[in-house]
């Protein structure tokens, strides 16, 4: 049955589907010995579909695993700044995997990889809202502080929903936080602090709708189960 060739190379572990028109519009992906174009359908049991030359990879069980990422390591499966990547983290996974969303390379905390093409554009469309849970530390902290961090502002011309806020811990300047926010945006929790006066020292996610970081070590990864996928599902 044919496909469009995003959603085929998505359906296949190569890229999300972003990614895979970006391979199209390079040339990099042939159907027939023809290069590819965008918008074009094939069927992958009687056309022959190239990526550099090479065949597809053949459909494979889908991956899915949580990763505690530390500090310094930039959410991308390569950098041309030559910085570490998550990618490096999980290459003993088995397959090739790419991050569902994005976590700064400041921060560390949750972050879901899959090879599942089709499920990760549908966890990062706008209208899939999934709460995520951050643990904060800030120097800053001021009278005020909480009442400021819990409003809606906006942020890129997009007014976010109010988060949900609880302090912690306050001792002089310093704080600690868990925020949740409903949104994804750049940088957010940060910006968020700074507009309330504060700035991040530590920034952790510690959950992700309904999965939870626990107690994996920084630097490891595991698989969901499946009561985990299904949740996200």
């Amino acid at each position: 049955m044919k496909e469009r060739l995003q959603k085929l190379l998505s359906a296949r572990g190569v890229a999300s589907r972003r990614k895979a028109e970006d391979m199209i519009a390079a040339g990099r992906i042939s159907v027939n010995g023809e290069t590819a174009f965008l918008g074009q359908s094939a069927d992958p049991e009687t056309d022959e579909i190239l990526l550099d030359g090479k065949p597809l990879p053949s459909t494979q069980e889908r991956v899915y695993i949580m990763l505690n990422k530390p500090r310094g390591y930039v959410t991308t499966l390569s950098d041309e700044k030559g910085r570490p990547t998550v990618a490096q983290l999980v290459a003993d996974c088995g397959t090739r995997v790419y991050p569902v969303g994005r976590l700064d390379m400041d921060s560390e905390g949750l972050l879901l990889l899959t090879s599942d093409g089709e499920f990760a554009n549908k966890m990062m469309h706008p209208s899939h809202e999934m709460k995520k849970t951050y643990w904060v530390s800030v120097k800053g902290y001021h009278a005020g502080a909480s009442a400021l961090l819990s409003r809606a502002i906006e942020l890129d011309g997009y007014r976010i929903r109010p988060p949900e806020v609880k302090l912690l811990r306050a001792e002089g300047d310093r704080a600690k936080f868990l925020v949740t926010i409903h949104e994804g945006r750049n940088r957010q929790v940060r910006r968020m602090c700074e507009a309330a006066g504060m700035q991040v020292l530590v920034l952790r996610r510690i959950a992700e709708g309904t999965l939870k970081l626990d107690k994996l070590p920084l630097g490891k990864w595991r698989y969901l189960t499946e009561e985990e996928k299904a949740g996200l599902k």
